[in-house]
């Protein structure tokens, strides 16, 4: 007769995977600290938008319009735009696609987080990285004398948030199908092309010549235009949130068909 098999519980000593939500916030906590980490990023991301922020406000050297706003409230909509790019363009772009080229982001979406929980949590790190920038700009801003529309606080958050989804869309799509090295040059570039004329800190109807009529319909010049109407005048616009939200969507749909994971 043969000995009776012991009842072992089915899942004793198996491990197994967190629920979704907390791995996917595990992975926004990691992508945030490494953002946060890095000198270069953070010089980037926020110490840049700082001492711009502050030169623009108190240097005379530049003439500028304000429409009888003070600098500071003039100003700090679109260097908080500019912030917004630089957190969920130039700093993604990079950090994916040196990830990508060292074989992490192929590591990564073969373990339970998966390819969507990788790209859910570095849109929630950029979050993240964004809420430090808009908390340190806010401040910086106030003792400069900004006095922003209260009601159109919360309107702002909007047009972060969209500007974040358009902006890390086009990190990935740039990410995921260049050379992490062409990658490093056209972040850095693009984001200060779109920083000059692009609309974000001048509105692109001051801009000179036709280029005021292209920067308006740039993902840039939207949320300059989104931020300023909200933070000055207390109320979204209504196209350069459509445009804004376009390009979110567009530039979502390349990235998700483009995108190589090695």
């Amino acid at each position: 007769m043969t000995a009776p098999v012991p009842d072992v519980h089915a899942g004793a000593g198996v491990q197994r995977a967190a629920p979704a939500t907390r791995r996917v916030l595990a992975q926004a906590a990691f992508e945030a600290r490494m953002i946060l980490r890095n000198g270069e990023q953070v010089l980037v991301a926020v110490v840049i938008p700082v001492l711009a922020l502050v030169g623009l406000v108190k240097g005379t050297f530049v003439e500028i319009d304000t429409d009888g706003l003070s600098r500071a409230d003039f100003l700090t909509p679109g260097v908080l735009a500019l912030a917004v790019m630089t957190a969920s363009f130039t700093s993604q772009a990079i950090a994916t696609a040196f990830d990508r080229r060292n074989g992490v982001l192929r590591l990564m979406a073969t373990t339970p987080l998966g390819r969507g929980g990788l790209l859910s949590g570095k849109v929630l790190g950029v979050l993240a990285v964004e809420a430090v920038q808009v908390v340190l700009l806010g401040a910086a801003a106030f003792a400069l004398g900004w006095r922003p529309d209260a009601a159109g606080v919360v309107l702002a958050l909007l047009g972060v948030a969209l500007g974040t989804g358009a902006f890390t869309a086009l990190a990935l799509l740039v990410a995921g199908t260049l050379r992490a090295e062409a990658v490093l040059a056209l972040a850095n570039l693009l984001l200060l092309v779109l920083a000059l004329g692009g609309g974000v800190i001048v509105p692109a109807e001051r801009l000179p010549g036709p280029l005021s009529t292209v920067a308006a319909w740039l993902p840039s010049g939207a949320l300059g235009d989104v931020l300023r109407g909200a933070l000055v005048d207390g109320a979204l616009p209504l196209v350069p949130v459509l445009v804004l939200a376009g390009w979110t969507v567009a530039l979502g749909a390349l990235a998700a068909r483009l995108f190589r994971w090695h």
